[in-house]
């Protein structure tokens, strides 16, 4: 595990307020960038301040997998990553040899999977078409232009209710496991 340090500015916070935080800047991240898989990561950046280039690989993670919308919600993709970053297996245990020991693999698994967990609580799916047909009651196949002015028309990123409350849960359940799993101390 990597210990993480919050940013100076957000020092002193108590954890209500960090999750609030979170909850927050996620919001908005996903109201004016778009990209929950990447907006998910770069509220976690600005928090704890781990390098940029986390928030560039999680760009094609969103709308469940490159814009294909029957993947996992990018959302939940950011997080995990987030997660991983801190929890995950470090290459020197990893080999193309027999005998490698799996255990920091599944006990990162076991991290994620509470993420996963309240997604599927909240949501009922973890996948972009699910939550889309949970929230907005279909799905919008997003790299068909009148397909995506109508998911824009029905608020994805302007009915505080859609994508950007769901990146807000992300990014607060994600900053929540890693200050209970101890990888972020306040």
């Amino acid at each position: 595990m990597i210990n993480a340090t919050l940013r100076d500015k957000y020092r002193g916070m108590s954890r209500q307020e960090l999750l609030d935080k979170a909850y927050e800047l996620g919001y908005n991240f996903d109201l004016h960038s778009g990209s929950c898989s990447q907006c998910t990561v770069a509220t976690l950046q600005e928090l704890l301040g781990f390098e940029d280039v986390v928030v560039r690989v999680a760009t094609s993670s969103c709308g469940g997998q490159a814009i294909q919308i029957m993947g996992t919600c990018g959302a939940l993709i950011g997080g995990t990553m987030v997660l991983d970053y801190y929890f995950g297996r470090p290459l020197e245990d990893m080999s193309y040899k027999e005998g490698v020991n799996k255990d920091k693999m599944f006990a990162a698994a076991e991290i994620a999977k509470l993420l996963y967990d309240r997604f599927v609580k909240k949501y009922g799916a973890m996948s972009c078409a699910g939550i889309q047909q949970r929230l907005f009651g279909r799905v919008y196949w997003i790299t068909d232009p009148d397909d995506a002015a109508k998911f824009d028309a029905a608020g994805a990123h302007s009915d505080p209710d859609k994508c950007m409350d769901v990146v807000g849960d992300a990014a607060r359940w994600t900053m929540e496991i890693l200050l209970d799993k101890g990888a972020v101390k306040i």
